[in-house]
């Protein structure tokens, strides 16, 4: 086996997986990013955790599973678990939240807005997720939705965008949609920009 025959596979791989995302798609005033690439973002992006009460307990949240239904809401799905004095985390069960969306010029990304946690599945049949551990996972989600994005825009084309201002964020189609003030097609290089 020679060099040509490993390099071409490998050349084969990094294409394919450097294209299986798009960039976002603009048409006129509007930015859209497909659930896949936004998906992907996420999945760099976790696990997660926070700790609480001085160190004494950590809450790690991983998994996290994005659907875009029809409207102006997303909904969030990710696995919970809980470590208690430095101790293995155990898993407690998957909570789905749903929130509107932001989109934030300074960290260049789409940004939770007022999420709602909607329902929990424990792990262990009929456990439920405590007023502590729910105090806990507030904080948290309210911590992340301030400063850490679900998405963030390539910076070429999010330079653009600072220029602009937002009229609306939601959800068209299975992708988040930004309408903007300006005609956003005209202001982006075309090879920034996806088919």
């Amino acid at each position: 086996m020679n060099f040509r025959s490993l390099l071409l596979p490998a050349v084969a791989c990094v294409a394919m997986a450097t294209s299986a995302h798009a960039s976002p798609q603009v048409s006129g005033r509007k930015l859209m990013v497909d659930a896949a690439d936004v998906q992907h973002y996420l999945d760099g992006s976790f696990p997660r955790s926070q700790k609480a009460l001085g160190g004494l307990l950590a809450l790690t949240v991983s998994q996290p599973r994005l659907t875009l239904p029809a409207g102006n809401r997303l909904n969030l799905q990710f696995d919970l678990a809980m470590a208690a004095a430095g101790g293995a985390p155990t898993q407690v069960g998957n909570v789905q939240l749903s929130s509107s969306l932001r989109y934030d010029a300074a960290t260049r990304g789409f940004h939770l807005e007022q999420p709602t946690v909607d329902a929990f599945r424990p792990v262990m049949a009929g456990a439920e997720l405590d007023s502590g551990t729910r105090g806990l996972l507030n904080s948290w989600l309210a911590d992340y939705a301030r400063r850490e994005p679900i998405y963030r825009i390539d910076p070429a084309i999010a330079n653009v965008m600072g220029a602009l201002q937002v009229k609306s964020v939601g959800i068209e189609n299975g992708r988040i949609a930004v309408d903007f003030n300006q005609d956003l097609g005209r202001l982006v290089p075309q090879g920034l920009l996806g088919n």
